[in-house]
C-alpha cells in the first residue's frame, strides 16, 4: 500500500491544504506529521508555543474526526521525517513551502537525507496567497516597492481553494506519540501573555466567519482606529496557517469592504516574497542606516515595558505584553518613536516584538520595521510620524490609551495624550519632548 509522509510546519490545518490534499488523493495511507524540534522550539516566543499546544491539540482533533491522527515526535525535524518516512515505507514527504534561510536549509537537508532511501520531498503552496517568487518584475529577482507587487498580485491567477479531506487514512503500526501540554510553553522567550489569541483551526475559522459578517464592510474607514479595535486580528491565525491565506483572500475578494482588507494580504505577500528572494543573504537591511545610531538601554528598557511618559506608545507596548498582539498603527507608532526618537536600530525593536508577538513572522516583522526605519524595499529613509498628530488623529477620544494604561484613566478625552506633571498615578514624565 502507497504511503505519503504529510509534514506540518506552519501550515496547523485541515481546509485548503495543498500538500495534505495531494498526499490524500495520491496514497491509500497518509502519515500526518509534527515534529517538536528543540532547535526551534528554544527560540521561540512564549506566546507563539501556547498557541501551537492549542493548535496541534485541534488539529489532532480533526484528523482524528476523519479517521486519521497526528503523530508527533520531538527532536531534529530532518531526522524524525526521515525516520518515520523509513519506518511506515513512504514513497513521498509533502511539506508546504516556507521562505526564510533556516527554511530553505530545512528544505535542502532534507531533500537530501531522503534521497538515499528513494523517499522524493514534493514543496507545495499554503503560506501566502500567490506563492512567493511566482511575480517577478522585469530584470529583478523580487519586487522592491509595493505598488507595482500589488498590481502584479492582483491581476495573477489564484489557485482554487481545496477542500478538507474526508477520510485520513493512518498505517495502523505507527505510534502517534503524545501531543505536547501548556507547560512547553515555559521553555519559550519573552513572557506569557494573559489575554492572547486562543490557537487552532476552529478559532481562526470562527474568528473569519465573525469578522468578515460584521466588520468587514467598513474595514476601510476603521482599519486605523485605535480605539475601535475592528482589525481582523487573523494575524496569529495567518502565522501558524489555522487559516489559509488564499480561502481568506477568495472570502474577502466576493464581500463589500473586501479590497482594503485585501491590500493587507498583498503587503503580507510582498514581504514574504522579498524573504524568499534574500533566503540566502545575510538578514541585515538592504540599506544599512544604522551608523548613526546610539544605544539608548534606559530609554529602550523604559520603550519595552510601555513606561516612555509618550501615553500613546506606551499604549500599544502594554497592549504588546499583555495580549501578544499590538494593533498595526500602533506598530507603526511605537517603531517610529524608537527609531527616529529614540535612536535605536531598529532590530532591537523588531526582536523585542518578536520574542511576544503571536503573529511573530520574521518576513512580516522584519519587512515591517524596516519600512518604518527606512533600511529595506523602500523609498524613503525619513519617514518620521508627529507622535502627538497620530494619537489625536487615531485615538481621538483617548480611549485606547486609558485602555492599557491604568494610571491615565482618570483623565477623560484626547487630553490623556498629554496628561500634567507630575502625571497621575506614578506615571512617567516624557523621556523626550514632542519634536
Amino acid at each position: 500500500m502507497s504511503t505519503i509522509v504529510v509534514l506540518f510546519t506552519r501550515d496547523l490545518r485541515l481546509h485548503d491544504h495543498p500538500a495534505l490534499h495531494a498526499a490524500v488523493t495520491g496514497a491509500e495511507r497518509v502519515v500526518p506529521l509534527f515534529v517538536l524540534d528543540p532547535a526551534v522550539l528554544g527560540a521561540c516566543a512564549r506566546n507563539r508555543i501556547a498557541y501551537l499546544v492549542e493548535a496541534l491539540a485541534e488539529l489532532r482533533a480533526g484528523l482524528r474526526g476523519r479517521g486519521g491522527d497526528l503523530v508527533v515526535r520531538e527532536g531534529d525535524t530532518v531526522a524524525e521525517t526521515t525516520r518515520i518516512a523509513a519506518e511506515t515505507g513512504a514513497a513521498a514527504v509533502h511539506v508546504s513551502g516556507e521562505v526564510g534561510a533556516s527554511a530553505a536549509a530545512r528544505e535542502l537537508d532534507l531533500a537530501r537525507a531522503l534521497g538515499g532511501p528513494g523517499v522524493r520531498l514534493r514543496v507545495f503552496p499554503g503560506v501566502t496567497v500567490v506563492p512567493p517568487g511566482a511575480l517577478t518584475p522585469s530584470g529583478g529577482d523580487h519586487y522592491r516597492v509595493f505598488t507595482p507587487y500589488l498590481r502584479a498580485w492582483e491581476s495573477a491567477a489564484w489557485r482554487a481553494a481545496l477542500p478538507a479531506p474526508d477520510r485520513v487514512a493512518i498505517p495502523s503500526t505507527v505510534a502517534v506519540g503524545r501531543l505536547p501540554g501548556p507547560s512547553l510553553a515555559g521553555t519559550g522567550t519573552g513572557t506569557l501573555s494573559p489575554d492572547r489569541t486562543r490557537g487552532g483551526e476552529d478559532s481562526a475559522r470562527d474568528r473569519v466567519r465573525a469578522w468578515t459578517a460584521s466588520a468587514l464592510a467598513g474595514y476601510e474607514g476603521v482599519r486605523d482606529d485605535l480605539s475601535g479595535d475592528r482589525t481582523s486580528r487573523l494575524s496569529g491565525h495567518l502565522r501558524f496557517g489555522c487559516v489559509s491565506p488564499l480561502e481568506l483572500a477568495l472570502v474577502a475578494r466576493n464581500l463589500p469592504g473586501g479590497t482594503a482588507f485585501l491590500r493587507r494580504l498583498a503587503w503580507r505577500d510582498f514581504h514574504h516574497q522579498a524573504a524568499h528572494a534574500r533566503r540566502w543573504a545575510d538578514d541585515a537591511g538592504h540599506r544599512p542606516r544604522d551608523t548613526d545610531r546610539r544605544t539608548d538601554e534606559d530609554g529602550f528598557a523604559a520603550w519595552c515595558s510601555g513606561r516612555t511618559g509618550a501615553p500613546v506608545v506606551d499604549a500599544g507596548m502594554r497592549q504588546l505584553l499583555r495580549e501578544g498582539f499590538m494593533h498595526n498603527r500602533a506598530r507603526m507608532i511605537t517603531a517610529n518613536y524608537l527609531t527616529r526618537l529614540l535612536s535605536v536600530p531598529w532590530r532591537r525593536g523588531a526582536d523585542h516584538f518578536h520574542s511576544l508577538l503571536v503573529d511573530g513572522d520574521l518576513a512580516n516583522n522584519h519587512g515591517n520595521w524596516r519600512w518604518i526605519a527606512g533600511t529595506g524595499d523602500d523609498t524613503r529613509s525619513n519617514r518620521r510620524f508627529n507622535l502627538l498628530r497620530q494619537a489625536r488623529r487615531f485615538d481621538p477620544d483617548g480611549s485606547y490609551v486609558r485602555r492599557y494604561v491604568p494610571e491615565l484613566r482618570g483623565i477623560s478625552g484626547p487630553e490623556v495624550h498629554t496628561p500634567p506633571l507630575p502625571a497621575p498615578g506614578g506615571y512617567p514624565p516624557p523621556l523626550l519632548p514632542e519634536p
